[in-house]
């Protein structure tokens, strides 16, 4: 069923719009090659995965800061993998990985199409949570920047999501009102959440299929945004 009286639509970035997992993959395969380090790569995915997403809820939280995130998620796979590594390798890879991980840019499937449909009618927006230097290549390179009004970053608010200063500080950026707004996003606790406490529409971008919230309006790919846009 179509929403009514939406006027703007906010999108997260990072496994909603831009396939990080695909593109992740394909960042470290590089950067173990230019190191000359012959890792396993889909054990090494496999651990690296959910050890980030761990570490990404302690930053969110802000237990951890930039620096410590980006060397204890690698670390501690490297640990989950017993693979014997040097700290200052580990510190090289780290700043290799966000040099390189731009390198590739995969977006979700129907991504530009769905982003066309959309323009036509409303205006888009980015809330990230992600690193300011590395989201901003990441639209860029992806070649979707243009598609977007406003683009709001934790770093440039001083929060993350969920912390409703960031949404409302996007809603501002946006000259939008919260009552004619919808967040699309694949984080129950980031996206949804965050915006349902300040009052925002939401629709849950649940790519693998897991359900979390039956009261929430999911899609399992972009192009259903048009039952609900």
């Amino acid at each position: 069923m179509k929403l009514k009286n939406i006027k703007d639509v906010f999108f997260d970035l990072d496994h909603t719009l831009w396939d990080f997992d695909k593109n992740s993959a394909l960042a470290f395969e590089k950067i173990f090659k230019i190191n000359n380090l012959e890792i396993p790569l889909q054990e090494f995915i496999s651990h690296y995965e959910p050890i980030n997403l761990k570490y990404w809820k302690l930053y969110r939280e802000e237990q951890i800061g930039k620096e410590e995130l980006r060397f204890v998620r690698l670390n501690e796979t490297f640990q989950a993998i017993d693979f014997k590594i040097d700290e200052h390798i580990i510190y090289k890879l780290s700043d290799d990985y966000i040099n390189h991980l731009t390198s590739f840019n995969y977006l979700f499937d129907n991504t530009c199409d769905v982003l066309d449909y959309l323009s036509l009618n409303y205006n888009l927006h980015i809330i990230t949570n992600g690193f300011d230097e590395v989201q901003h290549k990441k639209l860029v390179l992806s070649n979707i920047i243009k598609y977007f009004k406003t683009v709001t970053n934790s770093e440039m608010v001083g929060v993350k999501k969920p912390n409703p200063k960031i949404f409302n500080y996007a809603i501002e950026s946006a000259y939008a009102n919260v009552n004619e707004s919808v967040m699309i996003g694949d984080s129950y606790e980031a996206d949804i959440l965050g915006a349902k406490n300040i009052g925002m529409d939401v629709i849950l971008f649940d790519a693998k299929g897991i359900g979390i919230d039956k009261d929430v309006k999911q899609i399992n790919e972009l192009t259903k945004l048009k039952f609900y846009l």
